[in-house]
């Protein structure tokens, strides 16, 4: 039981929850366990036994709960409390209403007592006021009576409770005695009706003081209940999804405080920001902050790679990444509808495929090099129309305000500026192997001249995947070396499929491999050593790609002469943008725990802007991104991971829903690619969807949408309840009832 108590009051409502949340067998006692706050925070550390500590930086116990039968719900957050009993409040209600009538009986009966009893009466109503919204006299009593009616233990009383109920027993005495006294003129029968109203308006204020007591401190215990399991469950999702700030090591810290909208300017700076990089964070904080009406200026330059590749302005995405990538992409599925989609239905001549359609790698490449020529020409032509200066050179820091800028002919400048942007992003990494230059990366792939060939991908990541998808779709015979799990970090199960697709489509893998040796034979093709499973094998092939990953560019930038600290790997720390450095930030790859996320970087550089110039408070979230890998089919996630689930809320608290199928546009042509979707709920939050994947065609626009109801906490309760668009891929999200606990087939057949 989650929440927080000063003491002994938790211990009914745990056993109330206890009683419909059984405890396991590996539960820390037989009983339930109680947290209790702590005075030094307000997140739960430890139980009643002031001896037990959770062990840091492990999350809380949590009490599993699983309904037996079907989706079920979670018990609600509101507890078994005593005082929601319908016979109670009746009472409690028929007792206001004698109570009322006593007040009518004294006033009449004893009219001509006059004066004298004003003061009874106002004694009364004050000790019944105070019983009311104190309730301590009557808890025991209240509490008793309450055990009798339903067997339920709430209230245990202090000793200041048992005192103060005493006093109220006698005050109230004084009040029956002083009913007699002054009665004593009249009748018998109605002073002794006087006594039993006033003793039913005593039960009454009892009753109504019970009912507030106890009304009072279960809602508050709903409150703090819920409040302590959504922020913890909060903590655990953003631990393992990037939405928490990394760990400082010893001896880093980062100043708070990140508004600074309208300091006074102390110094005379040439620019009031300056952003390291020209790719797609830096360019928008760029554009972002001008807009605000700042002056900016823009440091970009391009070392060439060890191939000799060089580009403009745009960084990474634009050149050498999302754009030119997608673009090939589109072009092996143009392919394929074109050799074996068209005659299906009925384009073309004869029954069968084909494959003698011709494909050209200079045509295709000199169209998407003219293309994004088009959109380096438009970012400079937008820094120009922003009032942006934009420097093709290399930055150095001299100082926490001081740039040393170095062009390709070897000059040198320097530009001081207020504030200072870090956002020069990543190249991928190149194995320290002899031989090594013959092969290339992501960063050459787009400017060969010639059709690659026979390619041999090292490395299973995102990249290498889909580099190996669509030259696969392109005609090249692809091999793909994987050393240990391919789209590490991604979902396993979901990770399986999307090598099961790309292996479908003729790409072979060889796991548990990588690289040794590579030389040049003297046909001009590439001989590669490779170590798989303790033996040395060689093959042969005419292009060699590393896709093992990225490296930061943040080396050159003389960040420990200015005090910025950064891991071994040279990621910055940060905490919301901002360096150990108060004046200098970093967006994109750059970061420690950041997300190589072109509309990450952009979005996290827009919000920084908006917080240092226009008062804005809102920070980057870096939960719940949704992203795509442009192999064929797509594998499109937002949020967790089912093993990640398991191990955040514990596997009996999630329930996996999935669904095998074939979209409609593939069954005429028999298409064998699997498709495959699933949603991870959590029984712990009402059945919010904590995980989405889908494997199938256009995973991009589909999951686009689905995150933003994720953002928003859908449940799977509420999609459910969402009316499909028939017949498209996306109405399989939304009539999933399968789930992988119930073992039944899965596989979506009719239409």
């Amino acid at each position: 039981l989650l929440g927080r108590s000063q003491g002994r009051a938790h211990r009914p409502l745990a056993a109330m929850v206890a009683a419909a949340w059984p405890p396991d067998d590996g539960d820390v006692e037989a009983g339930i366990a109680v947290p209790r706050r702590c005075p030094e925070t307000t997140s739960v550390r430890s139980f009643v036994d002031p001896t037990f500590e959770f062990p840091e930086p492990a999350a809380p116990v949590l009490r599993t709960w699983v309904p037996q039968e079907g989706w079920g719900k979670l018990p609600a957050w509101t507890f078994p409390d005593p005082v929601d009993n319908y016979l109670v409040r009746a009472t409690s209600g028929v007792v206001f209403l004698l109570a009322l009538v006593l007040v009518i009986l004294k006033m009449g009966f004893e009219s001509d007592v006059g004066y004298n009893w004003v003061p009874v009466i106002l004694l009364d109503f004050a000790i019944r006021t105070c019983m009311g919204f104190r309730l301590s006299p009557f808890a025991w009593i209240g509490n008793a009576a309450l055990k009798i009616a339903r067997m339920d233990i709430f209230l245990v009383p202090s000793k200041a409770k048992r005192f103060s109920f005493f006093l109220g027993c006698v005050l109230n005495t004084v009040i029956i005695v002083l009913h007699f006294g002054l009665d004593s003129h009249i009748k018998r029968g109605p002073s002794i009706a006087l006594v039993v109203f006033s003793g039913l308006e005593s039960i009454g204020g009892f009753c109504v003081g019970c009912w507030l007591f106890q009304s009072f401190f279960a809602f508050r215990d709903m409150w703090y209940t819920r409040q302590d399991y959504l922020s913890m469950g909060q903590d655990m999702r953003a631990r393992y999804m990037h939405d928490v700030e990394p760990a400082l090591p010893s001896g880093v810290s980062i100043a708070f405080g990140f508004r600074d909208h309208g300091e006074p300017e102390v110094h005379s700076f040439d620019y009031e920001l300056l952003v390291i990089g020209g790719g797609s964070g830096g360019l928008a904080a760029a554009k972002e902050a001008a807009r605000l009406g700042k002056r900016v200026a823009l440091l970009d330059f391009v070392k060439p790679s060890p191939s000799g590749s060089v580009w403009g302005i745009g960084g990474t995405c634009v050149n050498v990444g999302c754009i030119p990538k997608k673009l090939c992409h589109q072009a092996a599925i143009v392919g394929k509808i074109v050799r074996s989609h068209a005659q299906a239905y009925g384009w073309g001549e004869g029954g069968g495929a084909q494959p003698d359609v011709n494909f050209s790698w200079g045509r295709l490449r000199a169209n998407i090099l003219e293309h994004i020529h088009s959109l380096n020409d438009g970012y400079v032509k937008g820094l120009r129309s922003e009032k942006v200066l934009y420097i093709n050179a290399m930055g150095k820091f001299l100082d926490a305000h001081t740039v040393e800028c170095t062009n390709a002919a070897g000059e040198a400048s320097r530009i001081t500026a207020r504030r200072i942007l870090i956002a020069v992003g990543g190249r991928p990494s190149i194995p320290k192997i002899p031989g090594a230059a013959l092969g290339i990366t992501s960063d050459d792939i787009f400017f060969l001249e010639k059709h690659p060939g026979d390619t041999l991908l090292v490395g299973a990541s995102y990249i290498a995947l889909e580099l190996a998808s669509f030259l696969q779709g392109l005609g090249c015979a692809t091999t793909v070396l994987v050393r240990s799990k391919p789209l590490r970090g991604f979902d396993e199960d979901m990770a399986k499929r999307v090598v099961d697709n790309v292996a479908l489509a003729g790409t072979a893998f060889v796991h548990g491999a990588a690289p040794t040796a590579m030389a040049r034979q003297a046909d001009g093709r590439i001989a590669v050593t490779y170590n798989a499973g303790g033996a040395e094998r060689t093959a042969v092939f005419d292009t060699v790609v590393f896709a093992m990953g990225r490296q930061v560019q943040t080396a050159s930038l003389g960040l420990e002469a200015v005090g910025v600290k950064t891991d071994k790997a040279g990621r910055i720390y940060h905490r919301h943008e901002r360096t150990t450095v108060e004046n200098i930030y970093a967006v994109g790859d750059v970061l420690v725990n950041g997300l190589e996320l072109t509309p990450v970087a952009i979005q996290a550089g827009v919000l920084l802007m908006q917080r240092l110039f226009d008062g804005r408070k809102e920070h980057m979230s870096y939960a719940l991104v949704p992203t795509v890998v442009f192999t064929t089919p797509e594998y499109g996630a937002c949020g967790m991971s089912e093993e990640l689930a398991m191990e955040v809320f514990g596997e009996r608290q999630i329930e996996v829903f999935h669904a095998e199928f074939t979209p409609l546009e593939w069954t005429v042509p028999h298409c064998k690619f699997q498709c495959y979707v699933k949603v991870i709920a959590n029984y712990l939050d009402k059945g919010r969807i904590v995980g989405v994947h889908y494997l199938g065609p256009n995973a991009g626009e589909i999951l686009q949408g689905f995150a933003a109801a994720m953002r928003c906490g859908i449940t799977k309760a509420e999609l459910d309840a969402v009316t499909g668009i028939h017949p498209v891929c996306a109405e399989v999200l939304v009539t999933l009832r399968r789930t992988k606990r119930s073992g039944a087939v899965f596989r979506k057949t009719g239409c």
